[in-house]
């Protein structure tokens, strides 16, 4: 016997004359504890309760998630098809938003007409022959396509990158963006803005218009958006296209009639459309937030991540209990 084994076995005993079958021995448990590690952690993952999806966190809302429409500040456009329900913003165009409402209660609205519908764009409002006088109202005013971010602003951030902006979110139940200084309102679906000329103070709100079409972001800090509505949007998304230039309607019975618009704390208590807003400054919008950049549940195979700040939807409801 070779003396190097002579050795060995003298000082560990009995050896093995073919050391690599150790190895071979070691290799396929190893295989083995990989395996059950493996299918332990899959296992995990299905038994894992899946996470709350957007409905089921509205649906555990709490009274105190929810704020009421600030009626002073609610129109109602009554059109052929039904009510339209528009909240304006005065934080963001407190003048625009003023002379509004100045424009309504002086009956100013009352017999004109939708007189555009531009597809995947938006759907407009106001005089065509432009000669109904303004009595109360100014006709034009300086422009609000921004405002300074003042230091009571509730500001929720959107986490994710945006094109248009240096940080975009939500104020109040609105979409908004701001700069290091200022803030504005967002192009997004259902956004209620003022028509204006090339003259930055060309618009006063005797014309409106509404996003009904993709989020045109481009007209950012280019026009004042006064609000949005919250009620209503299929009536005016759903309106026969304009077959002239820029989806103007082209012929006057194409128009659709404007019977009417009032601030709902001028119309009687019965007679209003009472609305809730989800509150964007609290925790659970945080976590409808996130249910949407990354969704779950069986359909959904790879998270997005991401969530465009006009994709975020801002859920409103019926009021729970109506105020007296």
């Amino acid at each position: 016997m070779h003396w190097q084994t002579a050795g060995l076995r003298a000082e560990f005993g009995s050896i093995d004359p073919f050391p690599q079958r150790a190895h071979v021995k070691i290799i396929p448990a190893i295989i083995l504890a990989i395996v059950a590690c493996v299918s332990a952690a899959a296992g995990a993952v299905d038994t894992a309760a899946p996470q709350p999806t957007y409905a089921d966190l509205l649906k555990s809302s709490a009274p105190s998630d929810w704020r009421p429409l600030d009626e002073d500040n609610t129109l109602y456009l009554e059109i052929p098809a039904g009510r339209v329900v528009i909240e304006l913003s005065p934080a963001f165009a407190p003048l625009h938003a003023t002379n509004i409402k100045a424009l309504v209660r002086e009956r100013y609205f009352d017999g004109l007409s939708i007189i555009r519908s531009q597809d995947n764009y938006v759907v407009q409002w106001g005089d065509p022959t432009e000669k109904k006088p303004i009595t109360t109202a100014k006709k034009k005013l300086p422009p609000e396509f921004t405002v300074p971010i003042a230091r009571d602003m509730a500001f929720t951030r959107l986490p994710d990158i945006d094109g248009y902006a240096k940080l975009v979110g939500f104020s109040n139940g609105f979409h908004a963006a701001r700069s290091d200084t200022d803030t504005w309102l967002a192009h997004c679906y259902g956004a209620v803005g003022v028509g204006r000329d090339s003259a930055l103070d060309s618009g006063g709100g005797a014309e409106l218009y509404v996003v009904t079409g993709h989020a045109p972001r481009h007209l950012d800090r280019n026009i004042a958006l006064v609000g949005r509505v919250v009620a209503g949007m299929p009536l005016l998304s759903s309106l026969p296209r304009g077959t002239g230039a820029l989806g103007f309607y082209e012929k006057a019975e194409q128009y659709v009639p404007i019977r009417s618009i009032r601030i709902a704390s001028d119309v009687p208590s019965g007679e209003r459309t009472h609305l809730e807003v989800i509150r964007t400054d609290t925790a659970l919008f945080g976590k409808l937030v996130e249910s949407l950049r990354n969704r779950g549940g069986d359909w959904y195979k790879v998270p997005a991540g991401h969530i465009e700040l006009c994709n975020m939807p801002i859920a409103v409801r019926a009021a729970v209990s109506k105020p007296q």
